[in-house]
């Protein structure tokens, strides 16, 4: 997408986005180490990361954008809504960060600006 946005975003992640975040490394984790992680979320404070950077640390591709989770966050961005920050995590037996919440945003804002900055909380 070649439009000019500005991406605006919510200070703290909305709560919803923690259980969303422990269900997923609850698939990569045993309960006690994704429950743990998520603990750990909630308390760590905002750091902003390059789109394309968090991209590359995770090893993910990006979505098509005919995603509808995409087109949904794509809609919010066009509109001014703010978005959530993402939710990540440090796996550093595999030299990877898990985005344990909010790909579909990530996928969405790079389809704007691969340099967006973007806020997360990471462990």
């Amino acid at each position: 997408m070649s439009k000019k946005v500005t991406i605006v975003w919510l200070t703290e992640p909305e709560e919803h986005n923690y259980p969303a975040a422990l269900s997923y490394l609850s698939l990569l984790y045993d309960e006690q180490t994704a429950s743990t992680s998520v603990n750990k979320l909630k308390l760590a404070s905002i750091s902003e990361f390059k789109a394309k950077d968090i991209f590359r640390a995770s090893g993910l591709s990006l979505l098509g954008i005919s995603n509808a989770h995409i087109e949904k966050d794509q809609k919010k961005i066009t509109s001014g809504q703010k978005l959530s920050p993402l939710l990540l995590t440090r796996d550093s037996i595999n030299g990877k960060v898990v985005i344990a919440d909010g790909y579909h945003r990530l996928c969405a804002v790079y389809s704007y600006n691969e340099d967006a900055v973007i806020p997360c909380k990471i462990t």
